[in-house]
This record gives structure tokens, C-alpha cells and sequence, in this order.
């Protein structure tokens, strides 16, 4: 069996249950993208994949900023910045392939988006920790 592209393990895990959920998902759903692209599936099928991974990703920064507002965590301007960025950067390249440029999605923006997850969660994810669980959040 092939080894996924990214695989979610504990070393990641931001000590808040639902969003190592998230993570997980997220990892899960861009494995998929992986895996379709790399199966040479059409562009309707990883379309699809590609809108969850947005619509995921999307729902899953609203999560996080909605407990930094609940908690009052300080760094709440600089994650959710961080947070734009990428959204930015994710929805020019649907965009792209939804005009047809299906070079959008290719194996160096999979592995862009997968140094971003994998820096974003062991990085700026990994420092609201303490102030989400001193907060009751876990």
C-alpha cells in the first residue's frame, strides 16, 4: 500500500479535540486530492475534491477565530491574518481550475499546501494551546 502524501500523528496534535478533528479532516481531504490527481481522475471528480477541501478549510478557520473570540486570545489578529493569506492563496488556485487552467492543481501546489498545513498546525496552531486549555478548551 502507498504511504499517504501527509499523514495527521500526534506530534501534530494542538490539545483542543475538535480541531485535531479538523486536522485530521483536512489532511484526509488533501490525501484525497493527492491520490486523485496521482489516479489521473477528471477534472469534474477532483473539482469536487478540491471545492470540499476549500469549503472545509473555510469552516475550519471559522472555528478557530471563533474560539479565539470566545477566549480572548491575543494573538487572534496575526493567526487569522495568517489564516487570509492562505484562503487567498487557495481560492485563486480553484478559481484557476475552475476557468479550465487545470495546471492550477498540480503536484507543487499539493505539496504548497501541504508545507502550509504542515507549518501552520506545528507552528502558529500549536501556540494557542495553552492559552485555549487554560481557557477550558480542550
Amino acid at each position: 500500500m502507498q504511504r499517504p502524501f501527509i499523514s495527521w500523528t500526534t506530534k501534530m496534535s494542538v490539545g483542543v479535540a475538535v480541531l485535531d478533528d479538523d486536522h485530521k479532516k483536512l489532511v484526509g481531504l488533501l490525501n484525497e486530492l493527492h491520490d486523485g490527481i496521482a489516479a489521473g481522475h477528471g477534472t469534474e471528480t477532483l473539482g469536487k475534491i478540491l471545492d470540499g477541501l476549500v469549503d472545509y478549510a473555510k469552516f475550519h478557520f471559522g472555528r478557530e477565530e471563533e474560539l479565539f473570540a470566545q477566549t480572548g486570545y491575543s494573538d487572534a489578529p496575526e493567526h487569522i491574518k495568517r489564516h487570509r493569506e492562505l484562503a487567498a492563496k487557495v481560492l485563486e488556485i480553484q478559481a484557476r481550475y475552475n476557468k479550465g487552467l487545470f495546471d492550477a492543481l498540480s503536484l507543487t501546489t499539493l505539496a504548497f499546501m501541504k508545507d502550509w498545513l504542515n507549518e501552520h498546525i506545528q507552528g502558529s496552531d500549536k501556540s494557542y494551546k495553552a492559552h485555549l486549555n487554560a481557557s477550558g478548551v480542550h
